[in-house]
């Protein structure tokens, strides 16, 4: 196994992930099989009971694992499909060595960080490289396993110290270091300074780590004077010293360090010369440069509680993307906190709740992700029911669905106290319940998680069109609680339409209002396994719903399938 280590250095949060994702990318070009491993130095076991406004998004995989949303990158990118394996914390570290110790496994040894924390480090590490993620049989070429936070960092340091273990144990033809560290401008001198990445290479070197490649964030490509001296002071050949500057979206980041040859760099450090090809990013040029060149735009109604962080909502706003650019479109979101549109924010912050409902009544299409809590809650049964009465296209996810339910048990059965048990436990109409998969005493990992299937009940409904042929769908969910299924009849018999079930038929899936143009909840989160070139069928539904253009859409789907 060859491995790819990216670390970073100065400041958290200069796209580490895009960066690992990105290697990944061109590696994969080259006729690699590449997968991933992030590690996070935290001691949460797992990211699951993570505060979004603390951590961003908390991205959900197949298996159920609740993980960093830097493996959501890993698979836009790769697409591949990770384990909860792949994500490594200082919580799970522990948390096995402490079992074994429990068992008796280490035989009456003391206990200590080194050896036995950065053992299970490199064990760990060593047993996930090799298990397949891309669907063929028999361990990838490359691992790319990215350090989260900082260089120097308390937290991090078993993990430099397993890495350095790790990099004498396999030899240097099997490993390389990538260092991730900032190159700022001072606006009063305006010139790039070196000296914050000297510093962390500094650190790194001295903690028994040299890096092979300097990865150079800037928001302006590096001077070649520049790119010398971090040669000179960091111990790097200028051929490897990378600058991944400030570029319009995303996906110019491959085609970045293609053109800067990072791949020969990488290919003759692990010894792969021979094995891999030019890299092919033809794909990637392409969908790079179409979204560059887009100028019609689609304005997409976000209404949330978490809408002060986009990264609390960073696969939604992936899935619009994806759907967006299928239909040569650039999406334009406007974020609307929930509780802005509420009759309370009227009084308390009047501007707030005017500009909330005039940016909710110019957006084409109404989206409601998930969350948990009852704040905002009312806001969001607004928007819903906005969408439902102006025939706006609608699409809930999750909390979104639930959302849907209670504002249609309120405005259609005249339920006046119809709720979800999560936002009143005392309510008489109990609309929304909490699911007996789920535990009331633990948060972390109880949830009804990963991928399920739904049963597609019929094939005149719009979500079963999107779908196409199948009968079913595998689709990734995270929640505690669903619609009652003793209120499905006198939902149903009200107009509302429950189109999806699970195998059992008594969890609700999908929703519809069949008088609507696009009125669509689902519990499960599609945008988890929307990818680029190949988006989610209701984040498309609900772009050209938005667009006016669905029926053509599902015309030519029909036509093509007959």
């Amino acid at each position: 196994m060859k491995y790819v280590v990216i670390t970073g250095g100065v400041v958290s949060g200069l796209g580490k992930g895009v960066t690992a994702s990105s290697i990944g990318v061109v590696l994969k070009a080259c006729g690699l099989r590449v997968t991933s491993i992030k590690i996070d130095p935290y001691l949460n076991i797992d990211a699951g009971t993570m505060s979004p406004f603390e951590h961003g998004e908390v991205f959900v995989l197949d298996d159920g694992g609740e993980v960093d949303l830097d493996l959501g990158n890993y698979e836009r990118f790769l697409d591949v499909t990770l384990t909860k394996d792949n994500n490594i914390t200082t919580g799970k570290i522990y948390q096995s060595v402490l079992e074994k110790e429990r068992k008796g496994d280490y035989l009456g040894k003391t206990v200590q960080v080194v050896p036995h924390i950065t053992d299970a480090i490199r064990n760990w590490i060593e047993s996930v490289a090799v298990i397949p993620v891309d669907g063929n049989e028999g361990p990838a070429d490359v691992c790319v396993i990215e350090l989260g936070g900082t260089v120097g960092d308390i937290e991090s340091m078993p993990f430099i110290e397993a890495l350095r273990q790790l990099s004498f144990q396999v030899g240097p033809d099997n490993f390389c270091l990538i260092h991730v560290s900032l190159i700022p401008v001072l606006g009063v001198v305006g010139e790039q300074k070196t000296k914050p990445t000297q510093h962390s290479v500094r650190e790194l070197r001295a903690l028994g780590l040299t890096p092979h490649l300097l990865a150079s964030r800037s928001a302006e490509p590096l001077l070649e004077s520049t790119k010398e001296k971090l040669s000179q002071f960091c111990h790097v050949p200028v051929n490897n010293i990378l600058n991944i500057h400030d570029v319009p979206n995303i996906w110019h980041i491959p085609l970045l360090l293609r053109n800067q040859n990072a791949h020969d760099s990488i290919l003759q450090q692990l010894n792969l010369v021979s094995r891999a090809t030019s890299p092919d990013l033809q794909q990637w040029t392409e969908m790079a440069e179409s979204y560059d060149n887009l100028t019609e735009c689609v304005r997409i109604a976000m209404v949330g509680k978490y809408v002060g962080l986009t990264d609390s909502y960073l696969s939604v706003v992936k899935a619009l993307l994806h759907a967006c650019v299928a239909r040569s479109l650039r999406p334009s979101i406007d974020w609307i906190a929930a509780s802005d549109l509420e009759d309370d924010s009227a009084q308390s912050t009047p501007e707030a709740h005017a500009a909330a409902w005039k940016t909710l009544k110019s957006a084409a299409c109404v989206l409601v992700p998930g969350g948990f809590g009852d704040r905002g809650v009312k806001g969001m049964m607004l928007a819903a029911k906005y969408a439902r009465e102006n025939n706006v296209p609608y699409l809930g996810i999750c909390l979104g669905m639930q959302i849907s339910v209670i504002e249609f048990a309120r405005s259609v059965l005249g339920w006046e106290r119809a709720n979800s048990i999560e936002f009143d436990a005392q309510t008489p109409n109990p609309v929304v319940i909490f699911m007996p998969e789920g535990s009331r005493t633990h948060m972390g990992s109880t949830m009804r998680l990963g991928s399920r299937r739904t049963l597609l009940l019929t094939r005149d409904s719009i979500t079963s069109k999107l779908y196409g042929s199948s009968e079913y769908v595998d689709e990734r969910h995270r929640h505690r609680y669903e619609v009652n299924p003793d209120v499905i009849e006198t939902l149903e018999e009200a107009g509302l339409k429950f189109v999806g079930k699970d195998e059992s038929g008594k969890r609700m899936e999908i929703l519809e209002h069949p008088s609507h143009p696009y009125y669509v909840g689902v519990q499960f989160h599609p945008e988890f396994k929307s990818r680029p070139g190949r988006p989610s069928a209701l984040f498309l539904g609900l772009i050209l719903a938005a667009t006016g253009k669905l029926e053509a859409h599902i015309s030519s789907i029909h036509e093509n399938g007959s």
